[in-house]
């Protein structure tokens, strides 16, 4: 049995790369036509406002500094393009967007001398494209004159008509272009990424596109890829083969145990949602480590039923609950049935074994989430909406931002999210006030957070129908304030309704105690007619059990006389 093992050393290493999520769904996966994607942003210690960039246009020969991130001091600069499309978060003017997750792969192809980590690749990227196509050639052509500077990199690509799923991952220092792949997502399919490497072997060109730089190949699947693919990992060592075995995962982002269950993992709940379960668990030796049966997830699959954007919301939100893996059900869940767990993921026992949890696709150190909707029958400004939200998906609701918006709502800015002050007025904060607060009473208090969420997400996709027939009507100046307009009032409408299920938690939970209530109401404030007593939440069953069995007869009452409760 080929099974993989990991050092605790290299399990660390892999886990601090376990960043983000993105499912992608084909038009005609989807229920009305619509192509989505989503993005999970996961980390600890940062809030991700939604931003805003005007489109405009440039003179000839101007410049423009990069702002990303990591050691590097210096300022860089790139050629500025005559036109500029505006962007709100990942999703452009025209319908594009692009979501990521980090796979790492092999740190000696970091270039750090690269001008583009991947983030700002994304931002200026849809500043310049039309298409996923035009998107995925801009990345290249970037890459290729000034350098990428990150680890390995998924991208979902996708306009109102495609999707595709794109692997990226430098050449190492001092060397400028980037080893890509991207291939199509069928339409009729739906895919997952969650922080590992997923294409290996694909259809190959005969020949490079001297027009374009790389190589293209149509057909039933369609793909495209850097021309040196093969020819580099074989002058790096990473592959000897014949050409049409090559696989880029293998060769560029190789997997362990970590990357399969934290990573892989999250791809097969996804898809156990859409497809008969059965047929998804077959893939769980896979996902315990043992791949002498199958040593890999399909790339894609055709969902047993056409897909809702509200279906992918709730995808967002996985714990793995109905699984092998559910979180709420064993002992590890404590007296409340919480899918949340402490960091870190890997742990000691008391007798020197080594442990880890699961990591599913709804985790606490969410930064932002959305969920990006395009649409081919509408004109772009309200085709394409962003469902957005700061925080954890499992935890939030999320907010329609339109991609034809000219100004962020108050609470989603970059400057009312202060990771060091807490605020009534920050998006970040007062998800986190309520989520923090149901967190560690999980089972008891859950439902009236899924009340509300509910509440806001059924008026935000019962209104939708009245915004896009009043959009089509509107001229392009009206439109962009009519949803600029709608898109602050949906947020102002989140955050009233936040505020008083913050409230509405710390009075009807108060003590550890539940008093009744009704429409996010408490039903009697205070002794009187009608008048009733709080009551207490039960423990988990699997908890109660584990206790007896640890602590032996210490909690056992005895069985003659009556023990009264204080």
């Amino acid at each position: 049995m080929k099974r993989l093992i990991l050092t605790v050393a290299a399990v660390f290493a892999t886990v601090a790369s376990f960043a983000c999520t993105n499912l992608i769904v084909g038009k005609k996966a989807s229920i009305d036509g619509s192509v989505i994607c989503t993005y999970n942003c996961d980390g600890f210690g940062f809030a991700s406002p939604l931003t805003y960039s005007a489109p405009g246009r440039h003179a000839e020969g101007e410049l423009i500094e990069l702002r990303g991130w990591g050691p590097s001091t210096e300022r860089r600069f790139i050629t500025q393009v005559p036109y500029t499309y505006g962007v709100v978060g990942l999703m452009n003017e025209n319908q594009v967007s692009i979501v990521e997750t980090t796979w790492g792969g092999r740190n000696e192809l970091r270039n750090p001398e690269g001008y583009f980590d991947y983030f700002t690749l994304m931002d200026i990227v849809l500043q310049r494209v039309t298409t996923a196509r035009e998107a995925i050639a801009c990345i290249h052509n970037l890459v290729q004159e000034y350098g990428y500077s990150s680890t390995g990199e998924s991208f979902a690509v996708c306009d109102k008509n495609e999707a595709w799923i794109m692997e990226i991952i430098g050449k190492g220092k001092g060397n400028k272009g980037a080893i890509w792949i991207a291939m199509r997502v069928p339409d009729d399919c739906i895919c997952a990424y969650a922080n590992s490497s997923r294409i290996q072997q694909f259809p190959q060109a005969k020949k490079v596109d001297k027009k374009l730089g790389f190589c293209v190949v149509t057909g039933d699947i369609e793909c495209m890829y850097s021309a040196d693919i093969i020819s580099f990992a074989r002058e790096q060592g990473y592959y000897d083969g014949p050409d049409a075995d090559f696989s880029f995962r293998e060769a560029y982002g190789p997997m362990d145990f970590g990357t399969i269950r934290y990573c892989e993992a999250r791809v097969w709940s996804f898809y156990r949602h859409h497809t008969d379960p059965a047929e998804m668990d077959k893939y769980l030796p896979y996902i315990d480590g043992d791949m002498s049966v199958y040593d890999h997830l399909p790339l894609w699959i055709k969902p047993k039923e056409k897909v809702s954007v509200r279906d992918i919301m709730n995808d967002m939100r996985d714990h793995y609950e109905g699984t092998a893996l559910d979180m709420t059900a064993d002992v590890s869940a404590g007296p409340w049935a919480s899918p949340y767990r402490n960091q870190p993921v890997n742990y000691t026992s008391s007798d020197g074994t080594e442990m880890f949890r699961e990591r599913p696709i709804g985790c606490q150190q969410s930064g932002m989430t959305m969920v990006c909707q395009m649409r081919d029958w509408l004109p772009d400004a309200v085709g394409g909406v962003t469902y957005f939200n700061m925080d954890d998906a499992s935890m939030v609701a999320y907010v329609p931002a339109y991609c034809g918006i000219n100004r962020v709502p108050d609470p989603f800015r970059r400057e009312n999210n202060s990771m060091n002050e807490f605020s009534t007025e920050s998006a970040f904060w007062m998800n986190n006030f309520v989520a923090n607060m149901v967190y560690p009473r999980y089972s008891a208090m859950i439902g009236d957070l899924k009340e509300a969420q509910a509440e806001l997400e059924d008026f935000y996709a019962k209104d939708q129908e009245e915004v896009e027939k009043r959009a089509k009507e509107l001229t392009p100046s009206d439109r962009t304030e009519y949803l600029t307009g709608k898109t602050i009032a949906y947020t102002d409408m989140m955050m009233k309704r936040w505020d008083k299920l913050a409230k509405l938690l710390i009075v009807k939970f108060n003590d550890q105690s539940i008093r009744a209530s009704q429409n996010g109401e408490i039903l009697v404030g205070r002794p009187g007619p009608g008048f009733q007593r709080p009551t207490t939440p039960a423990y988990s069953p699997v908890f109660v059990d584990a206790v007896k069995a640890a602590t032996g007869n210490r909690y056992v009452k005895p069985q003659e006389g009556r023990i009264h409760e204080r």
